[in-house]
């Protein structure tokens, strides 16, 4: 999968050289939700230590957040829903914010002894049930994987992307003005030559050894 995406990436990189500049009109293009996860991985869940996984089930207007979570003895597997809201990529901006839409569910855990079993269901019912919180967000703050701001999830991937001089080149030809979900893939919309995207990668493309992804 990672193949899959320097090759994607460089192609892109080299329509764009070709094609020079921008469209100004606003366009749209869809990102499928097997792209999507690959991208989450590559560019999130192995640069984050505790995360072991993070995918979305995408759907009409909402998505399932699956993360899996390994910390402290304690592997568990959580899910979410939630909603877009904002959507910013260029290149010095890259922001996910999300509504979300549901309480935090596990849908499996280890734990490490039957105190910490004890102690994560007890935090979970006193912040859901009585404080009438989720603590999702809480806990992903904690380990700096987004921020929590009025209540919704910021998601910045400059800490990773920014750092990635290729990907930059590419976000400094694509601005990513806003996206919707649809089943099983994401709407992006923005400033692009969607003409040139269109036409068809060589399935052969080689990366680019001096343009790394």
């Amino acid at each position: 999968m990672s193949t899959f995406i320097t090759n994607i990436s460089n192609y892109i990189q080299d329509v764009y050289r070709k094609a020079g500049g921008f469209i100004e009109d606003e366009r749209e293009f869809a990102v499928s939700q097997v792209f999507l996860n690959a991208t989450f991985k590559r560019f999130v869940t192995d640069n984050v230590g505790l995360l072991k996984d993070l995918h979305a089930d995408l759907h009409d207007d909402w998505l399932r957040l699956y993360a899996t979570i390994d910390v402290q003895g304690l592997h568990t597997t959580l899910s979410v829903d939630l909603k877009v809201l904002k959507m910013e990529m260029n290149k010095t901006t890259q922001l996910i914010v999300f509504e979300q839409i549901s309480q935090t569910q596990v849908i499996d855990a280890t734990y490490k002894n039957i105190l910490q079993k004890w102690a994560v269901q007890s935090a979970l019912f006193f912040y859901q049930k009585v404080l009438k919180k989720d603590p999702l967000g809480m806990i992903l703050q904690r380990f700096d994987v987004l921020k929590v701001k009025d209540e919704l999830l910021h998601l910045d991937l400059n800490k990773w992307l920014g750092k990635n001089q290729s990907v930059l080149e590419t976000l400094n030809k694509v601005r990513v003005k806003h996206a919707v979900l649809r089943e099983a893939e994401l709407v992006v919309m923005g400033n692009l030559n969607l003409a040139a995207l269109m036409n068809k990668a060589p399935v052969d493309a080689k990366a680019d050894p001096q343009d790394p992804v």
